[in-house]
């Protein structure tokens, strides 16, 4: 397995206005409703040499169906995950040992209706909703909880509602 290479890859914590967070359930896991495990934050491969900038917000248009938002934060480190046994060489198009992520904290600008999973032909996700940032690691498999209380406790900052005016 440590022969396996990790595959680049870009993920999206998108806070809405009330400082909640979209979480999308995997269309594959469709009995996950309430289990751990079903949602995640929308994420997805790099191409070669894509700047990671580029490449969030094209897989929000992929994913979610809408890039609208914009960068607060990107986390400074590459974040890594290693797949668990029984998921390498099945996953990932059995190329990979697990992903190393940069991710970014960004706002979301649109429009709740804007969110659309049906545009793709072949959707992640069939469900999505707004979750608190630290609900995160409840909510995700196993082998990504580490990630998810990097992401809770670093872009706790964002979570808090605008203050209209």
């Amino acid at each position: 397995m440590s022969d396996l290479p990790y595959r680049d890859n870009v993920g999206a914590v998108l806070f809405n206005r009330d400082g909640l967070v979209l979480v999308a359930r995997r269309a594959d896991l469709p009995n996950a409703e309430g289990a751990p495990g079903g949602w995640q934050l929308p994420q997805g491969g790099m191409d070669p040499g894509e700047d990671p900038r580029i490449a969030v917000f094209r897989e929000l248009e992929e994913e979610i169906g809408t890039a609208r938002a914009e960068i607060l934060a990107e986390h400074p480190e590459w974040l890594s995950y290693d797949l668990p046994p029984e998921l390498v060489g099945k996953a990932l198009g059995g190329k990979y040992r697990g992903q190393r992520q940069r991710w970014f904290a960004l706002r979301f600008l649109g429009e709740d209706s804007d969110i659309r999973l049906d545009l793709d032909p072949h959707p992640e996700f069939d469900a999505w909703r707004w979750a608190p940032l630290a609900a995160l690691p409840d909510l995700a498999v196993a082998f990504k909880r580490p990630i998810y209380e990097v992401l809770a406790r670093d872009f706790a900052r964002f979570a808090a509602p605008l203050r209209q005016g």
